[in-house]
Formats: C-alpha cells, sequence, structure tokens
C-alpha cells in the first residue's frame, strides 16, 4: 500500500505543474480576449449580481440567480478557505497570497466563461427542468460526444470521492471537537443531504441561499474582530506578502522558509483549487438560473471567485499573518492556525467553536452540491432514473468516507481533477470565440451606463433608451 501511495502521490506530483500552466494560461488568455472585462466594468458586475439579487429574475430557468451563485459557491467556499490558505502560507510562506490573488483575478475571466457556456448550450430535462455544463457545451458545442462522455462519466466518479474525503473531513473535525462516534455524523450528514435533495435544486437553491451567505458573514464578522484587535500588524501583513511574493523568506519559529518558487506555487495551487474556476463544476448550478441573457449570470461566477479568494480567503489570510501563528505552528498543524489566530481574542473554545461550525455548514453545503453535480452526470449519460440511483449510491460514499481512513481516494483526487480540467478548458478556450460575441452583445445591447442604454428590438435594430 505505502508503494502504490507512493506511485500515486509521484504521478500527482508531475501532472499538477501542467495542470497549474493550463489553468493560469488559460485564464490569461481568456482575460486578454474578452478585453480585461472584470477589471473594465468590475462595478458593473457588482451591481448586477449582489446589487440585484433581490430583484425579480427575468427569462427562463428553474432557480432564481443568487440560488444558482449560490449553490455553485456552495462547493468551492468551504474547508479550502478556511484549512488550505495556512496550508499556503505555511509552506509558501506571506508571499503565497500574492499570487493567490493573481489567480484569482484571471480565473473571475475562466469562471464567467464557463457559466455563459453553460446558459447558452442548456437544455430542459423530462421534468421540464434546465440542465447545463460541460457535458452539454463540449456536446452540443464541439460536436465531441466522446469527449463529454468522457467528462461526465470522470465526474460521476470524482464526486463519489470528493463526497467520501468531505464526510472524512468533516467527521474527524466534529469527533475531535465534541467526540461523537464518526459513524454517527455519517448518519447525521447523510439524513440532512436526503432531506435536502428531495426537492432537487429548488430546494437546494433555497438551502444554499439562506446558508452559504449566513456562514459567510458570521466568519468574516469574527476575522474582523481579531482583525481589529492586531490592527497595528496590517500594514505589516500586506508588506510580508508584496516583499516576499518576489523574493525568498528565511526560516522563523515554526517556518521552515520557502524558496520563491515555492511561494509561486503554493499561492497558484491554493488559488486555483479554492475557487475552482476551470474545473467545469459552476456552470452546472448555474445552468438551472432564470435568466435571459448568458453573460448576466456569468457575472455571478466572475465574482464568485472574488468573493471566495479576495474577500474569505484573504480574511483567513490576515488573521494568521496578523497574530504571528505562522510562524508558531508548523506545516504539519497548518490546519490548526485560523483557530488558534482567533483563540488570541475569542479563547480557545469559542474559536473552536466558530471555526467547527463554520466548517461542518461550509462542509454540509458542499457535498450537497458536489452529489447534485453528480447527479447532473449520470442523468447526462443515462438519463434521469439513474440521477436518482446515483444519489443514494453518493449517500453510501457520505457513510463510507466518515467511517474509515481514506488516504488513497485523497491521493487519487488530484489525478481525477486533470482528467476533468482538460476537457473542460480545451471545450473553454475553443469555444472562447462564442464567449467573446455574447459579451459584446451584452454590452453592446443590454449594459447600461451614464443613464442611457441600448437594447435591440424583435428587428435587430438599437434602440437607444
Amino acid at each position: 500500500m505505502d508503494q502504490l501511495m507512493g506511485v500515486i502521490a509521484e504521478v500527482s506530483e508531475i501532472i499538477s505543474i501542467p495542470l497549474m500552466l493550463l489553468l493560469v494560461g488559460g485564464g490569461v488568455f481568456l482575460t486578454i480576449k474578452l478585453g480585461f472585462f472584470q477589471f473594465k466594468y468590475f462595478p458593473h458586475i457588482v451591481k448586477t449580481t449582489v446589487g440585484s439579487m433581490f430583484k425579480k429574475a427575468d427569462g427562463e430557468g428553474t432557480v432564481t440567480p443568487f440560488q444558482a451563485a449560490s449553490s455553485a459557491l456552495a462547493s468551492s467556499i468551504g474547508a479550502a478557505n478556511i484549512v488550505g490558505v495556512p496550508l499556503a502560507i505555511a509552506l509558501g510562506g506571506p508571499g503565497a497570497i500574492f499570487w493567490m490573488w493573481m489567480v484569482a483575478l484571471i480565473g473571475m475571466a475562466t469562471k464567467y466563461a464557463e457559466v455563459v457556456l453553460g446558459l447558452k448550450y442548456r437544455q430542459r430535462n423530462e421534468k421540464g427542468e434546465f440542465v447545463g455544463g460541460p457535458m452539454y457545451y463540449i456536446d452540443k458545442g464541439l460536436g465531441w460526444k466522446w469527449l463529454a462522455v468522457l467528462f461526465a462519466a470522470v465526474q460521476v466518479v470524482f464526486v463519489f470521492a470528493s463526497a467520501s474525503v468531505q464526510s472524512n473531513s468533516l467527521a474527524g473535525i466534529i469527533n475531535g471537537s465534541f467526540n461523537i462516534p464518526n459513524i454517527v455524523i455519517g448518519l447525521l450528514i447523510s439524513t440532512i443531504i436526503i432531506a435536502v435533495m428531495v426537492g432537487g435544486i429548488k430546494t437546494i437553491g433555497k438551502f444554499a441561499e439562506k446558508v452559504v451567505p449566513l456562514m459567510a458573514l458570521i466568519y468574516l464578522f469574527a476575522g474582523c474582530i481579531v482583525i481589529l484587535f492586531h490592527l497595528d500588524q496590517v500594514p505589516n501583513v500586506f508588506q510580508l506578502i508584496f516583499t516576499h511574493a518576489f523574493t525568498p523568506i528565511s526560516a522563523s519559529g515554526g517556518f521552515a522558509g520557502a524558496a520563491v518558487a515555492a511561494i509561486i506555487r503554493w499561492g497558484i495551487a491554493r488559488g486555483l483549487y479554492s475557487n475552482e474556476a476551470g474545473m467545469g463544476s459552476a456552470p452546472i448550478a448555474h445552468s438551472t438560473a432564470v435568466n435571459k441573457h448568458p453573460a448576466k449570470q456569468g457575472f455571478w461566477g466572475a465574482f464568485e471567485v472574488f468573493f471566495d479568494t479576495i474577500i474569505v480567503c484573504t480574511m483567513t489570510a490576515i488573521i494568521i499573518l496578523s497574530t504571528g501563528v505562522w510562524k508558531a505552528v508548523g506545516a504539519d498543524q497548518a490546519s490548526q492556525m485560523p483557530v488558534e489566530a482567533m483563540a488570541t481574542v475569542f479563547g480557545s473554545s469559542v474559536a473552536g467553536m466558530i471555526i467547527t461550525t463554520a466548517i461542518f455548514f461550509f462542509s454540509i453545503t458542499t457535498i450537497l452540491v458536489v452529489v447534485f453535480y453528480g447527479e447532473k452526470q449520470a442523468e447526462y449519460l443515462f438519463g434521469y432514473k439513474a440521477s436518482i440511483v446515483t444519489r443514494y449510491v453518493y449517500i453510501g460514499a457520505i457513510i463510507f468516507g466518515s467511517t474509515g481512513s481514506i488516504m488513497l481516494i485523497w491521493s487519487l483526487l488530484d489525478i481525477m481533477i486533470a482528467f476533468i480540467v482538460i476537457p473542460n478548458m480545451i471545450a473553454v478556450l475553443l469555444l472562447s470565440g462564442k464567449v467573446k460575441e455574447i459579451t459584446a452583445d451584452y454590452f453592446t445591447h443590454h449594459y447600461k451606463q451614464s443613464g442611457k442604454s441600448t437594447k435591440q428590438d424583435e428587428d435587430g435594430k438599437e434602440n437607444v433608451m
């Protein structure tokens, strides 16, 4: 077993660099091709997403744009934001945060493009609900049915593994905090998942739109209090981030030091895997949204990346760096850094409760949404009834994951990610011309600026309003 683990770890190491190059290079390409829209129109993106989330949606779809975005955000915002960031700092130092930011800024274009294509090529299933995602735009957009089938098949297996490791991590955290048996935790998680998923994407959307923003706000509020108590250290935090983004940092306390290559690598890796831009998961949720123009829903995808990485991950980074725990805690205990940081203000018990509660709800929503993603892959491959059967297979994966050691599955996940990212990014890049066309249509005919807007009438003529 140890030998097999070693081989899998080596393969994972080999493919990680090309994978990061594809995601970063693809993000840069899309950013340039779309005219740096995420920077140029950022105020408009905010206005048409969170600024309009309580307005009635216009168009066809199954759930509201905010519910679709909350569902997609549920799969990306989670343990990675709380325990992934400390790992990046432990292995790459403060400078890794700079590269995490850079990846997020270009990743906004990648996720925007994915969501736009998801809505462009979505279709109705036998229940009359909208379904979409990479398997549909690979199939309908490129005409590559074989690649769409491969993507869906790998995603079905990936979700089984992902549900297992999510429940394993969650069970370990709760067991450590409250000494509840793992099997009880697994059954509790499964009960919640079944209860919510009975109503399909509509129930998932309603659940996600309440839980995800609430838990994110609670976590951010607690983080702000910690920062206020260490406000004098904040200027030094940003100096560390920018200085050591390009220069090596020496060992100090529990921190082992890092070369520039490690700083860049860990910052990019955590940024990519935190916001999931390029993985093809977000468009599956977004394709269900009520929206009459793909670009408008695409803005939600771009905002997700900003909120996930620039806001939530940065909060984690600042509390860790401003309190100095990154020097006191070694890499092998990196996941404890957020608790240690909050304990400087709230005490160990309250800090542990805050982090445990946040991870619990983030993980529950993540499991909920990834299981939905898996169902949609099964539906694409075998039809709607197969998706219901798959749901209960995933429930079994949740219980299995909560009760045992699954280090092999953890190692295999990185390899399976490659078989998801590569076909998705190929499709997104090859269909980028269609994304550019849809984006140009929006900013030509629907974009409001300086009190004026233009839109096309039924004859295709442009009217100024």
